[in-house]
């Protein structure tokens, strides 16, 4: 994890009596009520990386707001409305007060979810053979998709690779392809009075290998006169995203990975600047002053609502507030370091895992340890003669033995390139327009799989969930033969 995080337990010692995990107590509390439906039927909920959990608390306050009164379009005009006007109102203001934004900076752009917060940037961002997109390897398929809005405006697409055993991306490497094409090899410009240099999309933090990348790439792109799109959503459920201190020009955010609920509600954080600049290319209700039919003219609004398309989710929105309060009632540090003491044990005691004949068990795709790292863990487990277990087989396996994890690419397949170590010439050299299935796909690359086993921590994780899962490890697949002879169903999607 990031700096300031307790050291694992010393082996053999059990996490939950270290003092740094006491000092996180606070968290099991929360867990023995607030959460105590996670502990049901006996099951262990490892998928934080794909959706954070539900409080009581949230629940609760979602039903009691509802029955409290009716609560009118936000488009109408009567008292209904004035009231859920009202409600969207302190939900920006409490967005930006947890990010840290000043208001006179930073507006809020209310989303379904992250990947239509990335939709609206990509649509609407002036590219040109002059104004390139550059990305990391290790974006979600949400942040990549913008290369096809890019590439439609006849702008350069540059990749920044993924290097090492960490799979991390160097700094050289980020300096280098935004520089690509200026004359220079990195040094800084000033933004020109045409705009931007172009665009550069990152996350924050990989949900494939866990890798935070540094937030002082931020300065370093808009330095060199670049916009910067900061993908946050695997980032910010475990870690403090300072508006007043990073200041990217977009940041995508998606709610329920944050505090479990609601769904189906995310967020755009953009500078007013950047936002001003973006040309949305058509307008729906809600978005516009006014619109002739005869005339063919129309005007946007020209704040966030011209980018917010029809009616918003206005049931739900104060239910961000709520969990932006209730996380921040907790502390966001607190569940960063309960999150750190729990990733770095897991990983410390997977990596130790021996088969009798001296093999691993286990193969980590990125970091190993707790540094520079956030609370996704991908690996996958191997036979005593080294190869694979089926990811599938996992999956089966440990849903029957009660834990809920995530296996395949997770939608990030510049990662899983890297983690697997597809390369381009053998993607290039490889006819695959006609495979109809990821299994397919990975016969034709002669590779023994295509996916991993992804274990996340969050919000109300526990000791007990880690030890849990790493006792299961042991026992379901060291010294294993294998393979299994077990019939299982294709590879649909990465």
């Amino acid at each position: 994890m990031a700096e300031g995080h307790a050291s694992p337990a010393p082996a053999g010692v059990r996490i939950a009596a270290t003092a740094a995990y006491a000092s996180t107590a606070r968290i099991d509390d929360l867990r023995a009520t607030e959460y105590r439906h996670l502990d049901r039927d006996g099951r262990v909920y490892l998928d934080y990386t794909g959706a954070g959990v539900a409080a009581r608390a949230q629940v609760a306050a979602h039903h009691d707001r509802l029955l409290a009164g009716p609560y009118g379009n936000p488009h109408s005009e009567n008292a209904t409305s004035e009231t859920t006007g009202a409600l969207l109102a302190s939900a920006r203001r409490a967005v930006l007060d947890f990010f840290r934004a000043d208001p006179s900076e930073y507006v809020v752009v209310f989303t379904p979810n992250a990947s239509g917060a990335c939709r609206l940037v990509g649509e609407a961002y002036v590219f040109g053979r002059g104004r390139p997109l550059v990305l990391t390897w290790d974006n979600h398929n949400s942040v990549n998709g913008i290369r096809e809005y890019a590439r439609a405006a006849r702008a350069p697409v540059r990749y920044v690779p993924l290097a090492g055993p960490d799979l991390r991306v160097a700094e050289s490497d980020v300096i280098a392809a935004l520089a690509a094409g200026r004359g220079g090899a990195g040094g800084r410009s000033r933004r020109r009075r045409s705009g931007p240099t172009g665009l550069f999309a990152y996350p924050a933090q990989s949900n494939f290998t866990g890798v935070q990348h540094p937030l002082s790439w931020v300065e370093l792109a808009r330095q060199r006169g670049y916009d910067v799109l900061l993908d946050a959503a695997a980032f910010a459920p475990t870690n403090r995203l300072d508006l007043s201190v990073v200041q990217p020009d977009f940041v995508c955010l998606i709610w329920y990975k944050l505090f479990g609920y609601p769904t189906g509600v995310g967020a755009l954080l953009a500078r007013r600047g950047a936002l001003a600049r973006l040309r949305r290319p058509w307008f729906a209700g809600g978005t516009i002053r006014a619109v002739s039919v005869q005339g063919d003219w129309h005007q946007p609004m020209g704040d966030e609502s011209g980018f917010e398309d029809g009616t918003l989710n206005f049931l739900s929105l104060p239910d961000v507030e709520f969990g932006l309060r209730w996380l921040d009632s907790i502390g966001v540090d607190l569940v960063h370091t309960r999150v750190g003491l729990l990733t770095g044990w897991l990983l410390e005691r997977l990596t130790a895992l021996r088969h009798r004949n001296g093999r691993p068990l286990v193969h980590v795709y990125g970091p190993s340890t707790g540094d520079a790292r956030g609370g996704t863990v991908a690996f996958n487990f191997r036979y005593p003669d080294g190869s694979l277990v089926d990811e599938r087989l996992v999956a089966l396996e440990s849903s029957a033995a009660g834990f809920a994890l995530r296996t395949g690419c997770f939608c990030n397949p510049g990662a899983a390139e890297a983690a697997f170590g597809i390369s381009r010439r053998s993607l290039r050299r490889t006819n695959l327009a006609h495979a109809g299935t990821i299994d397919q796909h990975l016969a034709a690359l002669r590779l023994p799989t295509g996916g991993a086993v992804r274990v996340s921590f969050g919000l109300a994780s526990t000791a007990a969930d880690a030890e849990r899962f790493l006792a299961f490890a042991e026992s379901t697949y060291l010294d294993r033969a294998g393979p299994a002879d077990v019939r299982l169903a294709p590879r649909i999607r990465c």
